[in-house]
């Protein structure tokens, strides 16, 4: 059941041009960035991206971007990428603009093999234009249907050799259901363990949703916007002639 492979492009060596890929992170905080850089130097291309949003201009997964490699964006919301805003603007990216928690639960739907559900987010709005609409106790709901994709890319803080899963922090995120929502899911770990090290209580995702492990020890984590405060200068003591 070892599930640990020699690196990311061994990962992802079946993935091929048209491929679904579902991939973890919010802007750049729990971004499987060894996978995605190893799905740029295969070059597939005419890829449907599944993600809250596309990376930066030149981080994450703006670098499939820049090398057209993306037909499709299926995301919640632009975000700090020039390019996926240019391509858009321009007609030359197809995206699928979902609210952030219908996202969500359209790929644990997915993961859960439940194919379409209903919520009020949405109803009466542009997101409902060709949706089926039904009324529930008085209240107006579309339809929406759960996402699968051939191959979800996720990064976890932790892992073992069997691929359960623990993630840190906010860079857990979108990771937990999209494990759970890939025909073959590749998880890259910093930290690779022996099975039974991992307490049971603290497995976040099962190994039995994990095709494959790839160990990242020295995992890049780029900030997106770094937001510091200016620093006061420390108080002049009393008596010293110069606080007034």
């Amino acid at each position: 059941m070892n599930k640990v492979v020699a690196n990311a492009d061994e990962a992802i060596r079946d993935l091929q041009d048209g491929a679904v890929i579902m991939s973890g992170g919010f802007g750049l905080c729990g971004n499987p960035e060894n996978l995605i850089n190893a799905i740029h130097r295969k070059g597939v291309k005419n890829l449907t991206i599944i993600s809250n949003n596309c990376g930066t201009t030149d981080k994450g997964l703006g670098i499939l971007l820049q090398t057209r490699q993306v037909r499709k964006m299926v995301s919640s919301y632009v975000g700090e990428n020039k390019e996926f805003e240019r391509q858009f603007l321009a007609g030359e990216l197809e995206v699928e603009l979902n609210p952030q928690g219908t996202l969500a639960e359209r790929i644990r739907a997915g993961g859960a093999g439940i194919p379409a559900f209903f919520t009020k987010t949405g109803a009466g709005t542009q997101i409902a234009q060709g949706k089926e609409e039904r009324e529930f106790d008085g209240e107006r709901y579309i339809m929406e249907r759960g996402l699968v994709a051939d191959l979800a890319i996720v990064h976890a803080w932790k892992g073992d050799t069997e691929g359960n899963l623990v993630y840190r922090k906010t860079a857990r995120n979108f990771n937990p259901m999209m494990a759970t929502a890939g025909r073959v899911s590749v998880a890259e770990v910093e930290n690779l363990v022996e099975p039974g090290t991992i307490d049971p209580d603290h497995i976040i995702t099962p190994g039995v949703f994990v095709q494959r492990i790839v160990h990242v020890p020295n995992a890049k984590k780029h900030i997106e916007q770094r937001t510091t405060r200016k620093r006061t200068a420390p108080p002049i003591p009393a008596g010293t002639g110069e606080e007034v």
